[in-house]
């Protein structure tokens, strides 16, 4: 009986030990995260996108969800939370509704969103070389 607990335990040691050293050699790399090379950065087929929104505009979330599932990066600048961007809005570009799409560096200025009209705005920036 005592020759097979201590024939388990060194089984559970060694399976512990294992474990552990595991463990130690993906410390480095989890499993949950990709390797980037910052020398090879990925360049986006899109031109600079900034959206100026509030959290709870029907039309704000449509717009972000568009541009979520499509993988569109896009900088989104809450109104209500930024007063920067509040100041943006009115004064540079002189509204006071939501959302406005900010195309390139400021080649194209959306106010409301519709599918349509953005494409056509993004493709005119590209064309014209960002």
């Amino acid at each position: 009986m005592m020759a097979a607990t201590k024939t388990a335990l060194c089984v559970l040691l060694v399976a512990a030990f294992t474990l552990y050293a595991d463990i130690g050699t993906n410390a480095a790399v989890p499993s949950s995260q990709t390797v980037l090379n910052p020398a090879a950065p990925r360049k986006s087929v899109y031109p600079r996108i900034v959206i100026y929104t509030v959290a709870w505009c029907p039309h704000c979330r449509e717009l972000k969800e568009y541009l979520t599932t499509r993988n569109i990066p896009f900088i989104n600048r809450d109104v209500e939370l930024e007063q920067a961007a509040m100041n943006d809005l009115t004064q540079k570009y002189n509204t006071y509704s939501v959302p406005v799409v900010i195309i390139g560096n400021d080649q194209e200025v959306l106010k409301g969103f519709t599918v349509e009209q953005f494409e056509k705005a993004v493709s005119k920036v590209k064309a014209a070389g960002r």
